[in-house]
């Protein structure tokens, strides 16, 4: 994932470092940060696509949980005990990779499939916005779709009347010629906007088809993660 933001939280240097020594190695590195716990302040990481929990000061790890923003991805690296089943219990989405000899590999092979996650998941959304705003623009396209018929029947009415009257311009005064040969232009005028309108609600049915077509593959493809 591009441009991804993760966060290593722990009060262990030497397990930052290494770490963060294991990324630059990979194609798409993120973006890293590390701080310790009592810079952690409750902000909830809701700036970052990732947060990796290290070891922390003792019973610091709950309470850090605790403020973790839900939209944020965790994955906690922290010896096998009876706490963090307790912790996986009240936080289902929390992701555990023991500290064991090959910790570094594994918890960089989560941490990119939770990242290909988040990406898929914001994709989605975005997705699913623009979808909904196609939707919106589909349902005036529709109503002018379906008025078209009846303004153009008004129209043909009135322009026809018009240019009726215009054959005859000697039995008409100035100023009625004047405002008949206005309302001939203004229905002119009128008419070539129903015409736009006609064309914009077809562009519209076009794009609610590409946007509903794009926010299926983003569904598909979460699913298909998780």
């Amino acid at each position: 994932m591009k441009n991804a933001k993760v966060l290593i939280l722990t009060d262990d240097p030497e397990f930052a470092r290494l770490l963060s020594s294991c990324w630059p190695a990979e194609r798409h590195a993120p973006s890293i940060t590390v701080l310790n716990s009592s810079l952690w302040k409750a902000q909830g990481g809701e700036t970052f696509d990732l947060v990796v929990l290290g070891p922390v000061s003792e019973n610091k790890l709950s309470a850090i949980l605790s403020t973790v923003h839900p939209g944020v991805a965790v994955i906690l690296c922290a010896a096998d005990s009876r706490e963090i089943q307790q912790l996986h219990s009240r936080y289902p989405r929390l992701l555990h990779v023991p500290l064991r000899e090959d910790w570094t590999q594994t918890l960089v092979l989560v941490a990119e499939e939770s990242l290909r996650r988040v990406h898929a998941g914001r994709q989605a959304k975005q997705a699913m916005s623009r979808a909904l705003q196609s939707e919106r623009e589909a349902v005036l396209g529709r109503y002018m779709s379906d008025m078209k018929h009846s303004v153009n029947n008004a129209l043909t009415t009135i322009l026809g009347n018009a240019e009726l009257l215009l054959l005859e311009p000697g039995q008409l005064s100035a100023q009625s010629l004047h405002q008949i040969k206005t309302m001939h232009n203004m229905t002119l005028r009128i008419n070539e906007i129903m015409q736009r309108f006609s064309s914009l609600a077809s562009e519209m049915r076009e794009a609610e088809n590409a946007s509903q077509a794009e926010t299926d593959e983003a569904r598909a493809s979460l699913s298909t993660r998780n």
